[in-house]
């Protein structure tokens, strides 16, 4: 039996660009959509939401730690399969960022119609995956997960509101959210759908992708001491050049991220003094490596210090380097991976290239829970986090389509 809606699938990518229209005007005054947690636009944002899930025949609830549930029960005691990602977003960022999987997610439910599955689906548009407001992210996938630490409460954003309160202020219930840890012997997987945020499927002109993994992330600070001088009577060859030095460091770092086929950025740089007839003192900046393999980004991670001790003699300044922060990569899990793949080639015809995602996603707490998958759509130039971020509704169709075929798979194999 067919248990997909042809005729609903193919509009399907009309309605979710209609969707992501309407939703993106939950904003802050400004370019782009600016929607973060537990404020005014967010409430917008679920109400809205709201209505998708229940046009999706699912019952809705909010959770302690402000996540939006829609669910679709399933016989007594069976697993449930878990669908979602965020609906905040980067200040004048895009929007498909994270909103996207969510509206998606609905519109496959839609095109299953009645169909009684057996197996529960929960939707799940979780509220705080950018962690522009507050210097922290993931709390709903973290309290699923049962991995959230409780102090995270006590953070202030700019205004000086705690994350505490303003969950509370929202219907929230900080306390209530160490409640919140599930089952893992209940959920079947976590499945996330989400822009590509890179170029890879535009450049293979490719709709979807399957990802294997999400990258681990590692990050540096470097602080470069040099001497300052006066522009204009210090011979070149006797400068303690701290600029020099960076700019070394800053090509060494891109040649040993290329040469190794992994991701590196020195994406902040501070000069002092910072003026323009006098030799840079001192330099402060920050390393980042992402790489999908664990081993591939730490090996890089311990290559920095003797590469900084090489261009400190080089340039005879002083180099301290410093790590900060880890994240251990999160891979796919290959049996979810399998049914994407053959789900997309229903869908579309032809193989989804496989790729990491060197981005962070709610995907990546969720795997403290249960096994993950995730699925991109092409995006317009590789764009995020910025208003021009785009993906056709012919390609979000298709993706629909294909959850709506990995639902269908998952549905014959339960």
């Amino acid at each position: 039996m067919d248990l997909i809606r042809k005729d609903q699938v193919h509009e399907s990518g009309a309605v979710a660009q209609e969707r992501l229209e309407t939703i993106a005007k939950a904003s802050e005054p400004g370019p782009g959509v600016s929607r973060l947690p537990f404020g005014p636009e967010h409430e917008a944002a679920l109400e809205i939401i709201a209505g998708w899930m229940n046009q999706a025949d699912c019952t809705v609830t909010r959770d302690a730690a402000g996540t939006l549930i829609g669910r679709r029960a399933g016989p007594a005691g069976a697993p449930t399969l878990l669908i979602g990602s965020h609906q905040d977003s980067v200040r004048h960022g895009g929007a498909f960022d994270g909103i996207m999987g969510v509206a998606l997610g609905c519109l496959a439910l839609e095109a299953l119609g009645d169909r009684a599955l057996p197996f529960a689906v929960e939707v799940l548009a979780f509220a705080d995956e950018e962690g522009v407001r507050f210097p922290t992210a993931l709390i709903g996938p973290r309290a699923l997960a049962g991995t959230l630490d409780q102090g995270v409460f006590a953070m202030v954003d700019k205004a000086g509101v705690s994350l505490g309160a303003a969950l509370k202020a929202f219907g929230g219930d900080p306390e209530g959210t160490a409640a919140l840890a599930c089952d893992p012997a209940t959920i079947a997987g976590y499945l996330e759908l989400h822009i590509e945020q890179g170029p890879v499927l535009e450049a293979a002109d490719k709709p979807l992708g399957v990802v294997t993994a999400i990258s681990g992330i590692e990050r540096h600070r470097v602080t470069i001491t040099g001497e300052a001088g006066h522009a204009g009577t210090v011979l070149m060859e006797m400068r303690h050049d701290a600029l020099l030095a960076a700019s070394d460091l800053v090509r060494g770092v891109h040649d040993m991220a290329r040469d190794q086929g992994i991701r590196a950025t020195v994406g902040q740089l501070d000069i002092s003094p910072n003026v323009v007839n006098a030799i840079p003192a001192r330099i402060d900046l920050t390393i980042e490596i992402r790489a999908a393999e664990d081993p591939a980004r730490t090996a890089m991670g311990a290559a920095l210090s003797p590469l900084c001790a090489q261009i400190a003699e080089a340039t005879a300044t002083q180099i301290e380097i410093e790590k900060t922060y880890a994240q251990p990569a999160q891979a796919c899990d290959a049996g979810l991976r399998e049914g994407l793949a053959a789900a997309v080639r229903t869908a579309t015809g032809a193989p989804a290239p496989e790729l990491p995602s060197g981005a962070t996603h709610d995907a990546s707490a969720m795997a403290d829970l249960c096994p993950i998958a995730m699925l991109f759509v092409r995006c317009k130039g590789g764009i995020s986090h910025n208003p021009a971020e785009y993906a056709s509704a012919g390609d979000m169709g298709a993706a629909v389509d294909a959850l709506a075929a990995f639902l269908s798979g998952f549905c014959s194999n339960a």
